[in-house]
């Protein structure tokens, strides 16, 4: 399994850090984990299936 932090999920989805928090806040990426600074973590396969999601209902 491998984790990606908000800036890796920011960068891979093509938006800013603070809409990939809001996506955590809405429910619509859910965190794996957390790294040692309390920062959550997201499985790199949730991130790819949320992207096409979000592409086929019209874009992230």
């Amino acid at each position: 399994m491998s984790l990606m932090t908000v800036s890796e999920v920011a960068e891979f989805l093509g938006i800013q850090n603070i809409r990939v928090e809001r996506l955590q806040r809405e429910s619509l990426l859910v965190s794996a984990d957390k790294d040692g600074e309390g920062n959550p973590l997201f499985k790199k396969e949730d991130v790819e299936r949320y992207k096409v999601f979000a592409e086929r209902i019209g874009g992230i």
